[in-house]
């Protein structure tokens, strides 16, 4: 798991001694890229599928389209973004953020 300010600076990372070489980079890269556009990455992915976004955007440096990044929002500011990579999907990846987001949401908000 990977935690960017509002600028794209990491916060934290946390990585599981078993998990593989890339999955922090690759967390990073999901949270970088649901910052960037202040949508969650599955929601991209979803977005080009439909042809709202060029399928295009996938080849650009720094981005990684898997489900996992997202925003982090409170008091309709951004805030940040999150990213995790290394389970067996990027659901699962997404489903771990989603948890890991609620548990400290009432820290964040103002």
């Amino acid at each position: 798991m990977v935690v960017i300010d509002r600028f794209g600076s990491p916060l934290m990372s946390l990585r599981d001694r078993y998990a593989g070489l890339g999955a922090l980079a690759i967390a990073s890269g999901k949270a970088w890229t649901a910052l960037n556009f202040t949508r969650d990455t599955s929601e991209l992915i979803r977005a080009i599928k439909s042809g709202e976004l060029s399928p295009g955007l996938v080849n650009l440096p720094k981005l990684v389209m898997l489900a996992g990044g997202l925003i982090i929002e409170a008091g309709r500011s951004l805030l940040g973004g999150v990213g995790v990579a290394g389970a067996s999907g990027g659901d699962k990846d997404e489903t771990s953020a989603k948890a890991g987001l609620a548990s400290v949401q009432d820290k964040v908000e103002f």
